[in-house]
C-alpha cells in the first residue's frame, strides 16, 4: 500500500485504484470530449426503464450559467488521482442503474459540488438545483400555477375587448419546477440537485418515493383541460425556456441524474433508503484542498498559500472537519494583497476563520 494509500485508510476514505473500464464519470470535473453519453451508457436495467414521450427534435441540455465554474472554479487541477474511488463507484452505479444518490458529510466538505463536476465533466448543461427549507413541499418542486395571475389576465383582456373576451393560454400560468423540469422528456439526462434534504418536513422524502419510481407525474390544472386542450407549452426552471405538455401529464425518457445532499441533521425512512444509492463524502486531505485552491485561485503560489493549506489540512483532522470554503477565505486574503499575512493580528483571523460550525 502506498503513503497516499496509507492515509486513505486512516481517515476513512476508500484507497485510489486505478479506474475500471466501466467506469464512465472519472470525478475531475473536466469535461469528456467526443462522447455521447445517451450511446455510452448501456440500457437500464428493465424494472428502471422509463418510455415517456419522445424527446424533442434537435434536445440540447440549456448551456451552464456559470454556477459550475462558481462552484469548481475555473481550473482544472482535480486528478483521477485526488478523488475518492467510493465516489466513482457510486456515481457510477447511479448512473447505470439510474438510481437517487443520497449525498451525506459534514458540512462544506463539496457534496452540492459533486453534482456540479458530473455535469461539468458529462457534459450535462445546466444543473437544475431545487434548495429545501422546513416548509418545501413536492409540489414546489414540481411546478407552479398561478390561478390569480390568470384570473387578472382574462379580466385586463375583457376591460380592453368589452364584450370579447379571449382565455389566456392557460400555459403562460404554468411553470415547472427544478423537479419538473428534470422529468421532462430528453435525450440526455438532466443532473438535478435536491440540496439539504434533511432539512424538510418528514413526508417529503416519502412523497419523492412515486416519481422516482414512476418516473412520471401529472400537472392538475392541464389534466383538466386535457380534452380542449391536448398539448399545452409551458415555462420551465430554465431561463428562457418552456416545454410542451401532452393531455396534462410529463414522463422521462432519461432518468435524471438525482444528487441529494444531507448533512446528516435527521434520519431517512427505510423505504426511501432502498431506493437511493448512498455515498459519504470524507474531509479532504491536503492533496485534495491545494487541487480545490489551485481550481478557484489560479497562479496564487507560494509559502504562505502551502503553509494554510497544511495548517488547515492539520485543524481540520484534529476538530472533526471544517468547512473547505473557510481555506478560501484564507488563501485569498493572504494572496490578494487584502491582507498582510505577517500582520500581527494574523493568527487570530485565522483563528476566527477556521472556527468549527457547531459549539462544544
Amino acid at each position: 500500500m502506498s503513503g497516499n494509500d496509507q492515509d486513505a485508510a486512516v481517515d476513512g476514505r476508500t484507497p485510489r485504484l486505478d479506474a475500471p473500464d466501466w467506469w464512465i464519470y472519472r470525478g475531475t470535473g473536466m469535461p469528456i470530449h467526443d462522447i455521447d453519453l445517451a450511446q455510452l451508457l448501456p440500457a437500464p436495467p428493465p424494472w428502471r426503464s422509463y418510455r415517456g414521450d419522445p424527446p424533442p427534435e434537435n434536445d440540447v441540455p440549456p448551456p451552464d450559467d456559470g454556477e459550475a465554474e462558481r462552484r469548481l472554479g475555473t481550473a482544472f487541477t482535480l486528478s483521477e488521482q485526488d478523488v475518492d474511488a467510493a465516489e466513482l463507484n457510486m456515481v457510477n452505479a447511479a448512473l447505470y442503474l439510474r438510481r437517487p444518490l443520497l449525498v451525506t458529510g459534514n458540512p462544506g466538505t463539496g457534496k452540492s459540488s459533486l453534482a456540479y463536476r458530473i455535469a461539468r465533466e458529462l457534459g450535462l448543461g445546466r444543473v437544475l438545483r431545487w434548495a429545501i427549507t422546513s416548509h418545501t413541499a413536492l409540489t414546489s418542486g414540481l411546478y407552479g400555477y398561478d390561478a390569480i395571475g390568470r384570473v387578472q389576465a382574462a379580466a385586463t383582456s375583457q376591460a380592453q375587448r368589452g364584450d370579447e373576451v379571449e382565455e389566456p393560454p392557460i400555459g403562460d400560468f404554468v411553470r415547472l419546477g427544478p423537479l419538473g423540469t428534470a422529468f421532462l422528456p430528453s435525450r440526455l439526462p438532466r443532473v438535478l440537485l435536491i440540496d439539504e434534504l434533511d432539512k424538510s418536513e418528514a413526508d417529503l422524502p416519502n412523497d419523492l418515493l412515486s416519481i422516482f419510481e414512476d418516473g412520471e407525474f401529472s400537472i392538475e390544472e392541464l389534466t383538466r383541460v386535457r380534452n380542449r386542450h391536448p398539448e399545452v407549452t409551458v415555462h420551465t426552471a430554465d431561463p428562457q425556456r418552456t416545454a410542451v405538455v401532452r393531455d396534462g401529464r410529463i414522463a422521462c425518457h432519461a432518468f435524471p441524474i438525482v444528487v441529494m445532499t444531507s448533512n446528516g441533521e435527521r434520519e431517512f425512512p427505510p423505504a426511501f433508503l432502498r431506493r437511493c444509492l448512498q455515498l459519504r463524502i470524507e474531509n479532504p486531505d491536503e492533496e485534495q484542498l491545494a487541487a480545490i485552491v489551485a481550481g478557484h485561485l489560479v497562479g496564487e503560489n507560494g509559502e504562505h498559500r502551502d503553509r494554510l493549506i497544511r495548517e488547515f489540512a492539520e485543524r481540520s483532522k484534529a476538530e472533526g472537519g471544517l468547512p473547505t470554503d473557510r481555506l478560501l477565505d484564507a488563501v485569498y486574503l493572504a494572496t490578494s494583497g487584502a491582507y498582510q499575512p505577517d500582520q500581527e493580528a494574523w493568527p487570530r483571523l485565522v483563528d476566527a476563520l477556521w472556527q468549527r460550525l457547531t459549539v462544544r
